[in-house]
């Protein structure tokens, strides 16, 4: 039994040798040698929409006040919440910790996920499942869409 482990053992480290010296293994001497790889194919970026920067400078904020359910949810990578904090339920005129809006929380494609554009001095910014419409400078929530991620 060990003299058969012996033989495995040394036969493994031929073909790792052969491998290395660019020499195909046993059954692969009529393989063409690999190709790089253009990456995956049929996906591209969806490309912004027409005005989808065009954000309104002095919109009607009272028109914003609207804590919505998502028409559809959208799944894309898992979420983390800021260290330290729990899930809270939030509802427009609450005001957003700063933790919570830090660059990795921004939505910045919010079109994708049929956001409306938001005014200038706002952006779209996810908790959870949730999409929060948030004033930049106070983090006042100005609207809120349940359920936009799954």
């Amino acid at each position: 039994m060990a003299h058969a482990a012996r033989i495995l053992a040394a036969l493994a480290v031929l073909m790792a040798a052969a491998a290395m010296a660019g020499e195909p293994g046993p059954g692969h001497a009529d393989r063409p040698p690999g190709e790089a790889h253009p990456g995956p194919r049929g996906y591209e970026r969806v490309t912004e929409p027409r005005g989808w920067n065009a954000r309104p400078a002095a919109p009607d904020l009272g028109a914003y006040h609207h804590n919505f359910q998502a028409a559809r949810s959208y799944h894309i990578g898992p979420y983390h919440r800021p260290h330290g904090w729990m899930a809270h339920h939030w509802v427009y005129g609450e005001i957003l910790p700063r933790a919570y809006w830090a660059p990795e929380y921004i939505i910045a494609d919010y079109w994708l996920f049929s956001l409306e554009v938001p005014p200038v001095g706002f952006e779209w910014v996810r908790d959870g499942n949730d999409a929060l419409l948030i004033n930049t400078g106070t983090g006042e929530i100005l609207q809120v869409e349940y359920g936009v991620f799954a």
